[in-house]
């Protein structure tokens, strides 16, 4: 993979109500660029938003009306060129990997990769539409091997 520097500023990365600091972001960026590009779309801006619990519940409550933890939220505001803010707990990204006996770093790539997914038109409401969702999450994770 390699990385152009016009468009690595396509995807950018903030924290808030977190000291969480992502790391390898030229790696991620790189990954990113190349997911889209395999399923021929185009990257207009996207935003990683990293948060606490408390942060991402009150935007469920807020904008989906659903009172409950989640890892993720996507909010598509274009879908090609793909523009959109993804917003990721750290916490329940921390709990789900100690729960499913895997490295953080992994779950996180994976929950990256799954709002990014949603932006690019991928479900996960049904059964198959779930499995068809962690298979192209397994699948691009091995671009972060």
């Amino acid at each position: 993979m390699d990385t152009d520097d016009s468009k690595s500023n396509l995807i950018q990365f903030y924290s808030e109500d977190t000291d969480f600091i992502l790391e390898e972001v030229q790696r991620l960026t790189a990954a990113i660029l190349e997911v889209v590009k395999k399923e021929a779309l185009t990257i207009e801006a996207i935003s990683y938003i990293f948060c606490s619990d408390s942060y991402l519940l009150e935007m469920n409550k807020k904008h989906l009306n659903h009172d409950y933890y989640t890892d993720v939220i996507s909010f598509p505001y274009s879908t090609d060129p793909i523009e959109g803010d993804i917003f990721i707990s750290v916490d329940r990204v921390r709990e789900n990997a100690k729960n499913l006996s895997v490295d953080f770093i992994q779950e996180l790539h994976r929950v990256m990769l799954h709002g990014l997914l949603h932006f690019i038109g991928y479900g996960d409401k049904t059964e198959e539409e779930t499995l068809i969702m962690r298979a192209k999450e397994n699948e691009y994770l091995l671009l972060l091997k």
